[in-house]
């Protein structure tokens, strides 16, 4: 009986091979050219890049809570909201930016969850310590300040630079 459920297995495993051949047939490896071009059309965005849009955006909104309120308190709670955001990303992205994190695809998976973690942590005791480091905190303030700030990497991103298109006729 078992012979005939390895014999099932093995013939369901070749179908799904040759089918998953069959679809691949229709990939084709780019050129060294061609990779080029495409890194070219979509460059990447730098992880510092992000960051400083994320602090840029984080004072605007402290800037926009003490227009708005006119207290000077919720622009800092606002503020050390986008702080709450942009430290821990810092130090998460200068952990994942060493040495040690690019040795080999290991060490940069034990990193980013090692980095990851620390950066979490780091967000939760600045959040705790901010009733006794802000004056008069506004949490309605603060949180705006660290939703924004954490929800600004999509503008950095839907904003990046974009290389001219430099076709040779």
């Amino acid at each position: 009986m078992s012979k005939i459920a390895n014999s099932a297995n093995a013939s369901a495993n070749r179908a799904a091979e040759e089918q998953l051949e069959a679809e691949d047939e229709g990939f084709k490896p780019l050129t060294r050219e061609e990779a080029q071009k495409l890194r070219e059309e979509n460059p990447s965005v730098s992880s510092w890049a992000v960051l400083a849009g994320q602090l840029l955006v984080g004072v605007l909104v402290a800037l926009a809570a003490w227009g708005l309120t006119g207290k000077q308190s919720a622009g800092w709670s606002s503020l050390y909201g986008a702080l709450a955001v942009v430290i821990p990303g810092a130090l998460f992205v200068r952990g994942l930016t060493s040495k040690v994190s690019s040795m080999n695809p290991g060490a940069a998976v034990v990193g980013f969850f090692l980095w990851e973690a620390v950066k979490i942590a780091l967000t939760l005791a600045m959040l705790f310590a901010a009733p006794r480091l802000v004056e008069n905190l506004s949490w309605p303030a603060m949180l705006a300040g660290l939703i924004v700030t954490m929800k600004a990497y999509w503008g950095v991103l839907w904003f990046k630079p974009r290389r001219p298109n430099t076709q040779q006729t």
